[in-house]
């Protein structure tokens, strides 16, 4: 395949967009989206838009912006390093119960998941801190934390060590699935949770402050940026590289959860998961060299594929899913799509879609089944064996998984 297999997206006034999206298309919303931040002075090179792309708040999900001197903390968003762990067991098919609903209720019990309107006695969060929590939370998180809260105190204020090791809602997940060979995995999705957010949200309105002079010349006002050189800068900076430890602590754990949830389960034999782990960020920063310079690289819904890299891209609740090595594609600024990537918003899938449709979609899942759970239904999604055959030049698959369980928040 032409490594070049991109469509370019025409802009006026400002750079290029090169978009893998032959096959899967892309809404015009997402596209006025794309072109406004094309239009933005710190932008570098061009945007890179992924298969799963679709519209969202601040920035278009599936996007890959480099930018010099400056980042957009909307871009970002406000689940900062949000993303993908998966581990291979020694289990087989063979290995596991013809009922699985047991195994979906002790991984529903071990990790904490969903959202209580009331955040602060939230159903979601640990209400008493396991050692383990504890101690990740001690020697990994505590002090920086500390620093942070010293000099933005409004941050105490959330649900910050109580979440590390939690689910969460909407489309965060854990599952147990069978690759190409019946061996067993398990994978889930998760973020910086509560804090995570408040920090996005701290930093997207002192960048619009920063700003306000100039946030008229901006084709967004969610675009407002902060700017290298500036206190606000280097404090999102240090939030930012935070949040993403916090994800990342918060994923291993979850799966550590899991793990000790189904070894303790009745009838399953002895068994390791500790192959093929891959634990990667989906919503995130990173400093690179592109183009020849050094840029902030901002993925939103977007991984990291360098050459060699190893990645997940999740389809939805009923479909497949993929563990992929990096291609290293420079024009993509070394990077795939992060999901499958929704076509419908939470709202008009509940509208269009009855619990008798997503039982028919998930029927061979064990997961929930009913109201709470139809945004989530795979209708809701692209094609993920389309929006696979539109990156062939970004990654190669290394695994194909199907679902057998699925736990939503």
């Amino acid at each position: 395949m032409n490594i070049k297999s991109y469509e370019l997206i025409e802009t006026t006034g400002g750079v290029p967009i090169k978009a893998w999206v032959h096959g899967v298309g892309i809404e015009e919303g997402a596209k006025r989206q794309l072109r406004n931040t094309a239009r933005l002075p710190i932008i570098h090179g061009h945007v890179a838009v992924m298969p799963d792309v679709h519209w969202g708040m601040g920035a278009t999900i599936g996007s890959v912006i480099p930018t010099l001197g400056a980042i957009v903390p909307a871009a970002v968003g406000v689940d900062i390093g949000c993303g993908m762990c998966a581990a291979r067991t020694t289990l087989t098919a063979k290995d596991l119960p013809d009922n699985l609903k047991p195994m979906r209720l002790a991984i529903e019990k071990a990790v904490p998941h969903g959202r209580s309107k009331n955040s602060r006695r939230d159903k979601g969060s640990w209400h008493d801190i396991p050692k383990r929590v504890g101690n990740l939370w001690q020697n990994h998180l505590d002090a920086g934390f500390t620093a942070l809260t010293d000099r933005y105190p409004v941050l105490k204020k959330t649900n910050n060590l109580n979440h590390l090791g939690t689910l969460g809602g909407g489309n965060h997940f854990v599952e147990v699935c069978l690759d190409e060979e019946d061996r067993v995995w398990f994978m889930l999705h998760s973020g910086s949770r509560g804090v995570g957010n408040r920090i996005a949200s701290v930093f997207i309105e002192k960048a619009k402050k920063d700003m306000e002079a100039a946030l008229g010349s901006l084709p967004d006002q969610d675009l407002a940026y902060l700017t290298e050189g500036t206190q606000h800068f280097d404090d999102y900076i240090e939030a930012l590289l935070w949040a993403q430890e916090f994800a990342r602590v918060n994923r291993q754990v979850m799966m550590e959860n899991v793990i000790a949830a189904v070894t303790a389960m009745k009838g399953i034999k002895p068994f390791k998961a500790d192959a093929a782990v891959v634990n990667c960020h989906h919503n995130y920063v990173a400093r690179e060299h592109h183009l020849g310079e050094d840029v902030w690289v901002t993925r939103k819904g977007a991984v990291r594929a360098g050459d060699g890299d190893m990645g997940i891209i999740p389809g939805s609740m009923g479909a497949k899913s993929f563990i992929v090595r990096g291609k290293g594609n420079e024009d993509s600024f070394e990077s795939c799509s992060h999901g499958a990537g929704r076509v419908l918003s939470r709202t008009a899938a509940k509208k269009k879609y009855s619990v008798d449709d997503h039982i028919e979609a998930t029927k061979h899942v064990e997961c929930r089944k009913d109201t709470g759970v139809i945004d989530e239904t795979p209708m809701a999604y692209k094609d993920i064996e389309a929006v696979m055959e539109a990156q062939a030049a970004l990654v190669d698959i290394v695994h194909t998984l199907r679902q057998v369980v699925c736990v939503k928040g």
